[in-house]
C-alpha cells in the first residue's frame, strides 16, 4: 500500500513519458487519425500554437474522459507498482482524474468530462485489431517473464492497460462529488466534444486523438490533462487555419483523414501521409483519387467503406449540445472523504485539501476574459447618436484642417 506521497509522485513520473512514446509503442488505446499531427506541423504550422494552462482561465472545456483515464491508467503497469485499494483493485485513474481537474478548476478553467457511448458498427473491425494486438501482448508479456527480461515485461504489460466500463462509472462517481459536471456520449466522445465546441457551449475539445478536428472541433487541446511536472505545453490546434494552411475545404480535409487512416477502415496501401497530401489537393476527394490512381502500385482494401466513414464523421451520433445543461456545482467534501479514503486507501487530509481548494476557486471571482468586454450593444437611439456625434467630429475636424491643414496619420 502507497502512501499518498508516494502514489501522486508515481503519476508524476509516469507522466514524463511523452504521449507520443506511448502511442507509438502501441500502448494508446485510442488512434485517432494516423500521423495528421506531424502533417499539420511541417504543412501547417501556424495552424499551431503553445500556450500556457493560466491562459485558458474562464474557458470551458470538454475532455475526452476516455483518453485521460487512459494516461493515467498505464501508471499503473510502468513503474511495475500497483495504485491499488484494499481489494487490489486499480485506483490510478480516479487519483489521476482527482489531482488533474483540481489543476484545471484553480487555473479557472471549467471542465467537463465527455464519455464514450456505444462504439459505432463501423469501429468493430479495428476494436477486434486492437483484441488482437492484447491477446498477441499478452503472449510477449509471458515469454519476457519466462526470459527475465524486464525492459520487454514493462512495455508489454503497458500494452495490455484498457479502459474499462468500471473505471468510467467510478470517475463519474468522483466527478459528481467534486462538483465537476459530465456527459454520456451516445456515440464517440470526441464526435460529441466537437458538437458542444461548435454550438459554442464550450470553447475547445482536450484530447490526445487528432480526429477532434475531423469531427469539427474548431479548437482542439492537446496535452491539459498532462502533469504540471511535465513542463510541456498545451498544444492548440485551430481547425479553420489548418483548412487554410492546408487549403483544403472541411469534406476536403475528412477525405485527407481517412487516407491517413482512421477508426473506421482501413487506407490504402502504400499511401503515406505525404502521397496523401499531394493526392487530396490534386484530385480533391478519395472518389476522384479512386479513378485515377494506379491500383497494381496501391491496392485498394476490398469493399474500402470510405463513404461510411465519410458520413460517420460529417453526421456523428451526437445529443444535441442545446439539450445539455452543463453545471458547476460545491464540492461534497465529506462524500469525497467517504468515497477514497479507507478502502481506496486515499490520505484524508490530502482529498479534504483538494475539496477546499475546489470550493475556493469556485467561489473566487475569476477575471473576465478580455473577449467577453468586446460586444456590440444595440439601443434604440444608438444609431442617431452615433451620427450626430459623426456630424459634429466632421464639423471640428473641417475648423482644424483650415487652420493647421488635413492630418490621416493614424490616430494616437
Amino acid at each position: 500500500m502507497f502512501r499518498a506521497t508516494a502514489r501522486f509522485g508515481l503519476l508524476i513520473r509516469y507522466c514524463s513519458l511523452s504521449f507520443a512514446e506511448r502511442f507509438h509503442t502501441g500502448q494508446a488505446d485510442g488512434m485517432g487519425i494516423l500521423g495528421l499531427s506531424k502533417l499539420i506541423a511541417d504543412v501547417a504550422p501556424g495552424a499551431v500554437k503553445e500556450n500556457e494552462i493560466k491562459n485558458y482561465f474562464g474557458r470551458k472545456v470538454a475532455i475526452d474522459a476516455s483518453m485521460s483515464l487512459y494516461q493515467f491508467l498505464i501508471a499503473v503497469r510502468s513503474e511495475g507498482a500497483q495504485l491499488t485499494d484494499a481489494a487490489g483493485e486499480t485506483t490510478s485513474h480516479l487519483m489521476g482524474t482527482f489531482y488533474r481537474t483540481i489543476r484545471l478548476v484553480e487555473n479557472g478553467i471549467k471542465p467537463v468530462y465527455v464519455f464514450d457511448g456505444k462504439p459505432p458498427e463501423m469501429k468493430s473491425g479495428e476494436l477486434n485489431k486492437r483484441a488482437e494486438r492484447r491477446e498477441e501482448a499478452q503472449k510477449a508479456l509471458q515469454q519476457a517473464e519466462e526470459a527475465g527480461d524486464a525492459e520487454n515485461v514493462d512495455k508489454f504489460n503497458r500494452r495490455l492497460v484498457k479502459v474499462t466500463k468500471q473505471h468510467g462509472e467510478q470517475c463519474k462517481e468522483l466527478l459528481k462529488l467534486m462538483g465537476i459536471p459530465y456527459i454520456d456520449a451516445p456515440c464517440e466522445a470526441e464526435a460529441q466534444c466537437a458538437a458542444m465546441v461548435k454550438s459554442g457551449k464550450v470553447y475547445a475539445t482536450a484530447t490526445e486523438d487528432m480526429d477532434a478536428l475531423t469531427f469539427g472541433s474548431s479548437v482542439l487541446l492537446r496535452h491539459m490533462t498532462f502533469s504540471e511536472a511535465r513542463k510541456m505545453p498545451i498544444q492548440e490546434f485551430h481547425l479553420n487555419r489548418v483548412l487554410e494552411e492546408l487549403e483544403l475545404s472541411r469534406d476536403e480535409f475528412i477525405d485527407l483523414c481517412i487516407l491517413l487512416g482512421c477508426d473506421y477502415c482501413d487506407s490504402i496501401r502504400g499511401v503515406g501521409p505525404k502521397r496523401a497530401m499531394d493526392l487530396i489537393r490534386q484530385h480533391r476527394s478519395i472518389d476522384k483519387i479512386l479513378e485515377n490512381l494506379d491500383k497494381a502500385k496501391y491496392p485498394v482494401p476490398e469493399d474500402w467503406p470510405y463513404k461510411e466513414a465519410r458520413r460517420l464523421f460529417i453526421e456523428p451520433e451526437v445529443a444535441d449540445p442545446e439539450t445539455v445543461d452543463l453545471k458547476w456545482t460545491e464540492p461534497d467534501e465529506e462524500g469525497l472523504v467517504k468515497y477514497l479514503c479507507g478502502d481506496k486507501n486515499f490520505n484524508e487530509e490530502r482529498v479534504r485539501n483538494g475539496a477546499k481548494k475546489l470550493a475556493k476557486a469556485r467561489s473566487g471571482t475569476t477575471q473576465g476574459r478580455l473577449d467577453t468586454f468586446f460586444k456590440v450593444l444595440q439601443s434604440p437611439n444608438g444609431g442617431q447618436k452615433r451620427k450626430s456625434e459623426e456630424n459634429k467630429n466632421k464639423g471640428t475636424a473641417s475648423k482644424r484642417g483650415k487652420k493647421a491643414g488635413n492630418f490621416r496619420g493614424k490616430p494616437k
